[in-house]
This record gives structure tokens, C-alpha cells and sequence, in this order.
């Protein structure tokens, strides 16, 4: 054990407290220290402490181990094998503790890194708001960044650094290079009216009826799109004569309050309207483009403090199934 200056000697007498609740961080501290100096007076000097305050500190850290960690090697020290071992650990230890304390501190700034969120039109309307309500009520003050917009466009702007990640439905697997997929929920596509559209409450829709309004439709490129095609093979619908295609939600949503149309999109999307009565399905089976929403991120690469505390705050909301596509979260 620890004799003066930088002698330790491994016949003191050693005992196993065997209790890791006398285990603090300058234990660890110190000992990293001194492995990596391979001398108390070193040690001492870059923590700031005397000598002897760092070979009582490893006499305390000994006694919890119940093994010498360090010997004497000429007028220096060496680390014990057992020492080694414990090192690796420790030193893993205290990174982790110093890299949660600047966690914490990044999450406080109000010039910290900025949360940089890309959100597709399914999670626009439902989780992502309530995520945000419950970002500024934990107290965070990091500065929010939401953008909405063409899923290629997002995915790009992920790879290239500019956002965080990207929330919204999995998308295929060509556009996944480089990126990594975390699913939290369901979703599927629906054929959305207006409640007093002629078509609300049918029990059977048929192919002509979508050559007499307009039809909106997701756009070429859009995640959904694939599935909306292979849905009206599936049903032996012809593509609809008159179309706008589109996956806004602002204009979807204004453009059926004003005319007899008819919207195919994400329910994530429109489950407002439809949990209130405003909206209303059409009786058709979309069981097939039920699809993973989740989290996006670049394969890799960790996510900064701040951007890391809002994924969680989404996570959260998915267990508790709050802001999702049904009634008590459940996607339908």
C-alpha cells in the first residue's frame, strides 16, 4: 500500500469493505490519475491535492477493492494485474460520470447546440407537438428546430449533418444507406372525406366514385406512395382522373373543409379530425400499407445531449401511446 512520496508497499494490511457504497468518484479519479502517471507526486500535482491526500485516497480505494492495485517499482509505482483489470473500468466509469455532468450542462444552455428535427407529415400533427410541450415544460432551454418537407429531402439533410434526425415513417430500404431505422409505432393509409361529404358513411365505395371528385394523392418520391399504388392494384381502382398530389397537411385539411374531395394519406395525419368527427373514413380496407414511424438517425454517429433528451421525450410518448393515431394511441 502507499508508504511516502511514491512508495507503496504490498504488505500493509489490507480488508475488504466489499461495499460499493464507499466507493466515490475521487477514488476513481485518483487512481486513473495515478495509472496514468505512474507516480503519486504527479498525481497529487495534477489534482490539485498533497501527496499524502492521494495515497490515503488509494488506501480507502485498496480496502473497498480488497486487493492491492498498485506496488512499488524502484522509486516509482506499477499498476497490480488486479489493478489492470479494475483500471479498464474505472476509467470507463469516469468518463461516463464526466460525460453525463456535460450533458447536463449542454441541456441547461441557452447557446447550446441547437435540436435539429426533421418530422414527416404523419408525426407533424400528433406526437411531435406534444413532444415539444413536454421539451419546455422538463425546463430545457436549448433552442428547437422542427422541419417538415419531402422525405428525400430530410433523409439528405440528415446525412449531410444539417438535421439531427428524422421522425416519420421507415422508409424503403434503398434510402437507408448510411442511416439507421428505430420503429416505435404503426401506422397505415387511409381515404380520408369530409364529414358531410356524399361518400361519408357508405358501407361500399366503388371505382367510379373516384372519377367524380378530386383525389388527392401522395406525391412521386414520398414514403407512402409505393403503398398507395400497390393499394388500388390491389382493389382494381384505375388511377383516379382527377388529381393533385400532395402530402400537406395544411392544404389536405383545408381543401376538404371547402370542397367534396377525397384525400388518401397517413391517419397519423389527419387522426384529429377523425378522433373529432370532422373527418371521416371511407370503407376501405388499407390494412396492407400499415408501416413502422419511428426515428432516423445517422449509422454511427451518437446523438448530441440535447438532440438525444427530445428523441427520449419521444420515446416516452410512444410507451405511454400519447398524440398517436387513435384513441389511447392505438394506430388503426
Amino acid at each position: 500500500m502507499a508508504g511516502n512520496n511514491d512508495n507503496f508497499s504490498q504488505n500493509d494490511s489490507i480488508y475488504d469493505m466489499n461495499s460499493l457504497s464507499n466507493l466515490k468518484l475521487r477514488h476513481l479519479e485518483t487512481f486513473v490519475e495515478v495509472a496514468r502517471q505512474k507516480s503519486v507526486s504527479r498525481a497529487a500535482e495534477n489534482l490539485a491535492v498533497t501527496q499524502p491526500a492521494v495515497t490515503r485516497t488509494l488506501r480507502e480505494l485498496e480496502r473497498i477493492c480488497g486487493c492491492a492495485l498498485v506496488e512499488r517499482e524502484g522509486r516509482g509505482i506499477r499498476i497490480t494485474q488486479r489493478g489492470e483489470m479494475f483500471l479498464r473500468h474505472a476509467a470507463g466509469s469516469l468518463a461516463s460520470a464526466r460525460a453525463a455532468l456535460n450533458t447536463i450542462d449542454q441541456l441547461g444552455a441557452d447557446d447550446g447546440p441547437a435540436i435539429r428535427v426533421g418530422a414527416l407529415p404523419t408525426v407533424s400533427a400528433t406526437r411531435m407537438p406534444a413532444a415539444v410541450n413536454r421539451y419546455f415544460v422538463s425546463g430545457m432551454r436549448a433552442r428547437l428546430k422542427i422541419v417538415s418537407g419531402d422525405n428525400h429531402v430530410l433523409l439528405d439533410q440528415l446525412r449531410n449533418g444539417e438535421l439531427d434526425f428524422v421522425m416519420g415513417r421507415l422508409p424503403a430500404p434503398e434510402n437507408m444507406a448510411g442511416l439507421v431505422f428505430e420503429p416505435f409505432y404503426r401506422d397505415r393509409v387511409v381515404f380520408v372525406v369530409h364529414s358531410h361529404h356524399e361518400l361519408a358513411g357508405r358501407d361500399r365505395i366503388a371505382a367510379e366514385d373516384f372519377d367524380r371528385f378530386p383525389v388527392l394523392l401522395p406525391p412521386e418520391g414520398s414514403i407512402i406512395q409505393p403503398f398507395v399504388d400497390r393499394l388500388f392494384i390491389e382493389l382494381g381502382f384505375a388511377r383516379p382522373r382527377n388529381v393533385v398530389e400532395t402530402v400537406s397537411d395544411s392544404f389536405g385539411k383545408a381543401y376538404l373543409r371547402r370542397y367534396p374531395a377525397i384525400w388518401i394519406i397517413s391517419r397519423g395525419v389527419v387522426s384529429g379530425e377523425l378522433d373529432s368527427g370532422e373527418f371521416a373514413l371511407l370503407a376501405i380496407d388499407t390494412s396492407s400499407t400499415l408501416g413502422s414511424v419511428g426515428l432516423v438517425t445517422r449509422a454511427g454517429s451518437e446523438l448530441p445531449a440535447p438532440a438525444s433528451f427530445f428523441a427520449e421525450l419521444l420515446r416516452g410518448l410512444t410507451a405511454e401511446g400519447e398524440g398517436a393515431e387513435g384513441q389511447n394511441g392505438r394506430p388503426v
